[in-house]
C-alpha cells in the first residue's frame, strides 16, 4: 500500500517505487495491473525497481485473482468510499502488516510474511497460538 499525494500516473510510479524498492529483488518480481491511466508510467516504474509490470484485459478481473481477493480483504480495516488520502504512510503499514499475517488459502494455508520474511523474524507459531479460538469457544 502506497499513500499518494495526488492521484496522478507520476505521483503513482514515485510511490509505488518507494514501496517496492523497500523489499529485496527476489520479493518484488512483478505486479499485474488494471488498464487504469494511473500506470502510465510503467516503464519508469520498472527502470527503477526492475519490477515487470503486467495489465489484465479490460473487463477480465479473474486475470488479477490475488489482488481483487487482497482489496477485498483490505477493506475490512478502512471500509470501502473511505478517502485513504487521510490515511499516513506509517498507517498504511500497518494495515498492510496486518493483511500480510493473515494466513491464505492460495498460499499453502501460510501468510505472505511468513513467507517472505527471514526465517526467525516473526513466530507465527507463538502468534496464533495467542490468538483466541473464537469458533471453539463458541463466540
Amino acid at each position: 500500500m502506497a499513500r499518494l499525494a495526488r492521484s496522478k500516473a507520476d505521483v503513482a510510479a514515485e510511490a509505488f517505487t518507494n514501496i517496492l524498492n523497500r523489499f529485496e529483488a527476489l520479493m518484488r518480481r512483478s505486479m499485474t495491473y488494471d488498464q487504469g491511466s494511473e500506470m502510465r508510467h510503467h516503464k519508469r516504474l520498472t527502470t527503477n525497481t526492475r519490477v515487470d509490470v503486467y495489465f489484465a484485459h479490460p473487463r477480465s478481473p479473474w486475470e488479477r485473482g490475488i489482488n481483487k481477493n487482497t482489496n477485498g480483504l483490505l477493506r475490512q480495516y478502512p471500509p470501502q468510499g473511505t478517502d485513504l488520502s487521510a490515511y499516513s504512510q506509517e498507517q498504511l503499514d500497518d494495515i498492510a502488516w496486518l493483511l500480510n499475517k493473515r494466513p491464505r488459502k492460495s498460499l499453502g494455508r501460510k501468510a505472505p510474511a511468513e513467507l517472505f520474511l527471514p526465517k526467525g523474524a516473526f513466530d507465527f507459531v507463538q502468534y496464533w497460538s495467542a490468538v483466541p479460538d473464537f469458533v471453539a469457544l463458541g463466540v
